[in-house]
């Protein structure tokens, strides 16, 4: 009989021991948790816009492709005397003026730069 109350009392002991380990173990986590959140911020900020000059970079560098295809394909329909030049014309340096809008405008709206 004092061999089962021994046993149960075991694993109070066990089920209490682990009760406590996983309340500290939160109130660790939840405490680190509250760590420096305005340095985070403002380290996500920096590294966002050095990414935001790169992708602005590269999208002149995609418009700068976009046009000289274009402007090779244009060439060609122009040497064929193909009658819609002009409108592949227009709407590959639509293309083109549209990226370096689009980079522009985001800068500016982003307040970067």
């Amino acid at each position: 009989m004092c061999e089962r109350k021994l046993r149960g009392r075991k694993r109070i002991v066990a089920r209490n021991f682990l009760l406590l380990f996983a309340v500290l173990l939160f109130a660790v986590i939840n405490c680190l948790a509250q760590a420096d959140g305005v340095a985070g911020i403002e380290s996500a900020t920096d590294l966002l816009n050095d990414y935001f000059e790169a992708g602005v970079t590269l999208l002149y560098i995609i418009g700068a492709v976009v046009g000289l295809i274009g402007a090779v394909k244009v060439y060609n329909k122009w040497s064929s005397g193909d009658q819609d030049t002009s409108k592949a014309a227009a709407s590959w340096f639509g293309a083109c003026i549209f990226l370096v809008i689009v980079a522009t405008a985001l800068r500016s709206f982003f307040g970067i730069g």
